[in-house]
């Protein structure tokens, strides 16, 4: 069974090829997890390096951690080699007399110590001023030199001679190719050292052991730059990736030579192969990993939250799947489980293919909704947003119970004559309309027609609204859908959805309205708005008046569909502070400062599957819903209480249960029939001495919960296993004795009871003389039985009784 380990925000983890599952995560640093390598030493083992300064060093089978080296500089990169054992290389970050921030190359030698956290102090320098790109570094020959590059420079450092060598080349070439590195590889076995460049082309160096007698050759097919390159185990070829999205195979012997595989998704940022050659993997940057077969062929694909250049669309719950749906591939919506962290599927919104070619204008999904049932979807794609020259499409999509999946029912080329700012869909069940704004000056109403002749529903303009030739920014419906909200750069209008009769116009304070958000429950009599001057206002529709108003800068406002809360996420001082609050109560039930560095735009609450109770105050707020939240970083960030976080923490960890019963996809299939049916034989059955288990049902267990890899061999094992079956003859025999003196000693007894009978039969005919008339007497058992309940203790009965009042 082979694994792919790879590393995600301050943990590893570890995937199966086979089956693509997630397997461990690893976890232990607190910051973000720069670099894994494999020890040499034991290929079951990979060591980690992080920025909080720390390396460690794990059993990615188990998911154990087995030591922590404390480095005490960020670390930005890690290397290893089988010729310097016990010693690691890392890039770390050195601040210069000019404050200017420059990395180093350094080995670390590892400390051997029993105790599970080193400090490792003994650090040498191997090369300064190098590139924090770990694609720019690469050891050759098993370890006998080391290459790195940086900008225009290729520098090569021999272990043995401690002994640089540096080549230079020119910004440009003769053809205006731009030659800076971007990457390099080393041959496993001969001296060649591979370079790509930012314009795509790709050296083979060779005789870099001297300065003047060096040579290279150049291949070029990519038309941007090489982002990684890997050499097989063996040798015998190269492996190329870049923007296109294309993996190159090069032939070592032949460059002319070589293999394509297209169309893999995002721009390929890492390569890698296993160690015996049979599989390979590509790192992509909308955060896929592509395992490939050495006949080319992909066999697995390891897809997680899909990152792209930005999200443009908000954060949408599926109300079918319950799963998050936002911006996934180019033209694509993706729909992933928060429950499994896992991928479901993208939706082909543009049904183009799209060119992985920078600047080229393209069209992008920028906007997204449900209606309330999950029935339909809306969508709004546009290309040319960048220029004046802008092309848009309003298209709704139809949920088909056949296959699972939506389908498109009506596209609209022209909805508006500009841009659409923002669209809705209408709260209630009863009713499916949607509501769109743009800045023509203009909102429009969609409902459903139908059409006699191809016997289906399509969608077409039923109301076209507007306000004194204002621009309309945004929409919103209140809980119950009787109300539609509609903001007018700095005036805010209500109007009737039956009727489309504008009910009242509310003046809002100075400032171009924001955002809008209607109240839930309890509070579906307020709306709340956001202005450009950082206001946050709380409207009464009963009373039309201004019911409360704070100065507060607040980036995104959310409300919480199963509950009166709203969180309204505030940036300040380049941080971000979140507040969740009641629109009746201006006082915050929780707030969080300092939740990120970054902006946060866009935000949704997932309703849990099951209510959380939470005792803790500042936590109800969580106990139906969960809030999640995205940074421009492309982070997806969530709020959990500490009872939650303990009680996952507890499941993780939890490896065996019931007497050293591993817990199996078997064993949760059965375990819960096991124990209602043990409960069962309890019950009916009495009680009885449980059997001690013998030795071998201990060396058993050991046996089958010790990892195989750290198992002598199985002839060794052999002769064990049987001879803890064996029952031992001093064992026997000590039974046996024991056995034959209990009879003894019973017969002596039984002897000495029945002179005792005999003399009192005697004493007693003395006495009475002539009488006939005898008392009755016990039989022998009935006496020995009389004989141990009197030797029986029942002192306790004593203390019960004086316990009593």
């Amino acid at each position: 069974m082979m694994f792919v380990l790879c590393v995600s925000g301050d943990s590893v983890k570890v995937y199966s090829t086979r089956t693509e599952e997630w397997l461990h995560n690893l976890q232990g640093h607190n910051n973000q997890v720069t670099g894994i390598a494999f020890n040499p030493a034991n290929q079951l083992q990979v060591y980690s390096c992080s920025a909080d300064g720390t390396v460690k060093l794990w059993d990615f089978i188990d998911g154990i951690l087995i030591k922590t080296f404390v480095i005490g500089y960020p670390l930005y990169s890690l290397y290893v080699s089988e010729k310097h054992e016990g010693v690691i290389f890392l890039i770390v970050s050195m601040v210069t007399d000019s404050n200017n921030e420059s990395f180093q190359l350094v080995a670390v030698h590892l400390p051997k110590s029993a105790e599970q956290e080193v400090e490792a102090k003994e650090l040498s320098t191997v090369a300064s001023k190098i590139s924090p790109n770990p694609s720019c570094t690469a050891f050759g020959r098993g370890g006998e030199f080391i290459a790195f590059s940086r900008h225009l420079q290729l520098n090569v450092y021999f272990f043995r001679k401690q002994k640089t060598y540096s080549f230079s080349l020119k910004a440009t070439d003769k053809k205006a190719g731009k030659n800076a590195f971007t990457c390099v590889a080393c041959h496993p076995t001969d001296d060649c050292i591979a370079s790509g460049h930012e314009d795509g082309k790709i050296r083979l160096w060779r005789n870099f052991n001297h300065k003047k007698e060096y040579t290279y050759s150049t291949k070029h097919w990519h038309h941007d730059a090489v982002n990684h390159l890997c050499f097989t185990p063996e040798g015998s070829n190269l492996l190329s990736g870049g923007i296109e999205s294309v993996l190159v195979q090069w032939q070592y012997g032949d460059m002319s030579k070589k293999e394509f595989l297209p169309r893999l998704g995002g721009s390929i940022s890492h390569v890698s192969a296993s160690a015996d050659g049979q599989l390979f993997c590509t790192a992509h940057s909308d955060n896929k990993i592509s395992i490939i077969e050495s006949s080319f062929k992909v066999s697995g694909l390891i897809q997680g939250l899909v990152r792209g250049d930005a999200v443009s669309t908000d954060l949408m719950i599926d109300p079918r799947s319950k799963a998050l749906v936002l911006n996934g591939k180019p033209g694509h919506l993706q729909f992933y489980s928060l429950l499994r962290d896992k991928h479901l599927y993208n939706l082909d919104i543009v049904q183009q293919e799209y060119i992985y070619e920078a600047g080229l204008d393209q069209f992008e999904v920028v906007k997204a909704v449900f209606d309330v049932k999950g029935s339909w979807l809306a969508t709004v794609e546009e290309r040319g947003h960048k220029t004046s020259d802008l092309e848009f499409f309003l298209k709704l999509w139809a949920f088909d119970e056949t296959t699972q999946s939506f389908v498109l029912n009506t596209t609209v080329t022209e909805a508006h004559s500009e841009r659409i700012t923002s669209m809705c869909f209408s709260s209630s069940e009863e009713t499916t309309m949607l509501v769109t704004t743009a800045l023509d000056g203009q909102f429009k109403a969609w409902c459903q027609t139908a059409d006699a002749q191809q016997a289906q529903n399509y969608w077409s303009c039923d109301f076209v609204g507007s306000y004194h030739n204002l621009k309309p920014k945004n929409c919103c419906f209140s809980a119950d859908g009787s109300i539609l909200a509609v903001s007018f750069q700095e005036v805010l209008t209500l109007w009737s959805p039956e009727t489309w009769e504008l009910l009242t116009t509310l003046c809002q304070p100075p400032g171009e309205i924001r955002d809008l958000c209607f109240g839930r429950l309890s509070c579906s009599k307020y709306l709340l708005s956001t202005t450009t001057k950082n206001l946050l206002c709380c409207w009464n529709l009963l009373t039309c008046a201004l019911e409360w108003s704070t100065s507060v800068d607040v980036s995104r406002l959310q409300s919480d569909p199963l509950s009166e809360n709203v969180a309204a996420f505030s940036f300040e001082s380049k941080h971000t502070h979140l507040f969740v609050f009641k629109p009746s109560e201006p006082r915050p039930l929780f707030s969080q400062r300092y939740v990120c560095l970054e902006r946060v735009d866009r935000a949704v609450f997932v309703p849990r599957e099951e209510p959380f109770n939470s005792c803790d105050e500042s936590c109800q707020w969580l106990n139906r819903s969960q809030l999640y939240f995205l940074t421009h970083n492309m982070d997806l960030l969530t709020f959990s209480s500490a009872t939650e976080e303990d009680r996952m923490l507890s499941s993780s960890k939890r490896l065996v249960i019931d007497e050293s019963v591993a817990v199996t996809p078997f064993y949760l299939l059965l375990g819960r029939h096991r124990k209602q049916q043990h409960k069962l034989n309890t019950e009916t059955q009495e009680p009885a001495d449980k059997p001690q288990h013998t030795q071998g049902s201990v060396t058993i267990k050991q046996l089958l919960h010790t990892p195989a890899h750290v198992l002598p061999a199985a002839s060794v094992l052999c002769s064990m296993f049987v001879r803890s079956l064996l029952i031992s003859n001093t064992g026997v025999r000590e039974e046996m004795d024991s056995s034959e003196q209990e009879m003894d000693s019973e017969k002596e007894e039984e002897e000495s009871e029945e002179e005792m009978e005999a003399c009192d039969g005697q004493q007693e005919l003395r006495a009475q003389g002539s009488v006939d008339e005898q008392k009755p007497k016990l039989s022998k058992a009935q006496e020995r039985e009389l004989k141990s309940l009197r030797k029986t203790d029942f002192s306790w009965m004593t203390s019960l009784i004086d316990s009593k009042p």
